[in-house]
């Protein structure tokens, strides 16, 4: 969560100067907390979270710099002070030294520490060290929700992440076809993510992500103007046509157009869709002039073309000319090795997509979504890890927060029993180090398949 104003730690045994350096900030709007030894330190930065500490060397009991060293040792680099969701896991550190302590200051910031401070010292070099680290705390938590974006980015190209087998066959397809300009033809079940296929093949040609992307749904549109969307029209082509209109064709001329839904195009607009193809030149409904386009075709359906061409559904002849390269794309309950690692990019997705807290997935919740069959696929993983982080209350995602839908198939968990390890067992180490370890650090005497 987002933090409105810097929270600042001093710690001192000497209650004038703490009073004396709380004064002298506490007027720029920080908010100033004090302790007076590392014990009540310790409690403050586990209760409050600070950003910053001022922290005196010379302390009853642990000294500043050993508190220092624990600091990091219990949680990494104090330089790498921002956690995943923006907060401050290790706050920034101002090491103050008596008058004549150089050396121990130098090996404090070795040692992790942001800067400096030696007494006695002016407030005006208080105020401007503390102002500079509350520069770099901005700007580190600008850096993390910057990279929180682009992860948000990244993970709506859910469909291609993950290490399985299908997932890797299905990249290497996309690398061996992007750069040539051959039509696709991109088959999966709805929410596969059909179009991310398409779009990672459009960005990966280095001439046609110069282009426009242009998707059109093709079961979406009435037979009776989808042949106007693809092909544009004149004024005056129809009622209601009150001007000249470029059609998806025209718009995406030296990029890439992705039909979706091919399947449930009508057979007249097929007709002239495959004139296109092979022409490379389209006419809009009421014109007569011959226009040039210059557009890569990549294609997806959910529908299995072969049937439908021997239904009379479908004409053969556009099917082979779509088809040069097939991409199929496996259904998520084919690839349930995928599920923990789409899980967690979901997760850090929809924390900053809503401004929640960053929730780790538990290992009640993970179980439940690798052993749920997805008809949805991977948009309703996504749906569903969206709904349980925005209804979660806790310090992680329990299988409580998931829909009440979200329940295994009885009959293929008892025709199955184990399959899910065994299927996880030949994943990469990663995705099963990722499902595993939560289980073992809560139930040891519980896992004992490969963790």
């Amino acid at each position: 969560m987002k933090k409105d104003k810097l929270r600042l730690l001093i710690v001192d045994d000497e209650e004038a100067a703490r009073y004396g350096m709380r004064r002298a900030l506490t007027t720029f709007g920080y908010n100033v907390s004090e302790a007076d030894s590392v014990e009540a330190a310790r409690i403050l930065v586990r209760q409050q979270e600070p950003d910053l500490l001022l922290l005196d060397v010379n302390l009853p009991g642990m000294s500043g710099l050993e508190f220092l060293k624990e600091l990091k040792e219990t949680n990494g680099s104090s330089n790498q002070n921002i956690s995943g969701d923006g907060n401050s896991s290790v706050p920034l550190v101002i090491i103050i030294t008596a008058h004549g302590s150089e050396r121990m200051a130098v090996e404090a910031v070795k040692t992790g520490a942001y800067d400096y401070l030696s007494k006695p010292f002016e407030l005006d070099e208080l105020r401007l060290v503390v102002k500079n680290a509350a520069e770099t705390i901005a700007l580190r938590r600008e850096n993390v929700s910057l990279r929180r974006r682009i992860e948000a980015e990244a993970s709506q190209r859910g469909a291609l992440i993950g290490d399985s087998a299908s997932m890797q066959r299905v990249r290497a397809m996309i690398d061996k076809v992007a750069e040539t300009d051959a039509t696709v033809l991109v088959r999966g079940e709805s929410g596969t993510g059909k179009e991310l296929v398409a779009r990672e093949v459009h960005e990966r040609n280095s001439a046609r992500s110069k282009g426009p992307f242009v998707a059109v749904n093709c079961a979406a549109l009435p037979s009776e103007l989808i042949e106007s969307e693809l092909f544009g029209h004149e004024k005056g082509a129809f009622t209601g046509a009150a001007g000249q209109r470029k059609g998806k064709f025209e718009q995406a001329n030296g990029g890439t157009l992705f039909l979706d839904e091919i399947g449930d195009m009508s057979s007249n607009v097929q007709a002239k869709l495959l004139r296109a193809l092979e022409e490379r030149r389209i006419e809009r409904l009421g014109g007569n002039e011959s226009i040039p386009v210059d557009v890569r075709i990549v294609s997806a359906t959910h529908r299995p073309l072969e049937q439908e061409i021997a239904a009379g559904n479908f004409r053969a002849d556009l099917f082979y000319r779509l088809r040069v390269v097939t991409i199929d794309i496996p259904p998520l309950r084919e690839r349930r090795e995928d599920i923990p690692q789409l899980a967690e990019t979901f997760t850090h997705a929809a924390a900053e997509r809503y401004n929640l807290p960053l929730r780790q997935v538990g290992q009640s919740a993970l179980r439940k979504l690798v052993d749920y069959d997805w008809p949805g696929n991977v948009r309703e993983l996504k749906n569903t890890i969206d709904r349980a982080a925005i209804m979660a209350e806790g310090e992680e995602l329990r299988s409580e927060d998931l829909p009440d839908e979200i329940m295994p198939g009885v009959q293929r968990a008892k025709d199955n029993e184990g399959s899910i390890h065994r299927r996880l067992s030949r994943g990469p180490a990663r995705v099963r180090t990722s499902l595993h370890q939560p289980l073992s650090r809560t139930h040891p005497g519980q896992c004992n398949q490969g963790c």
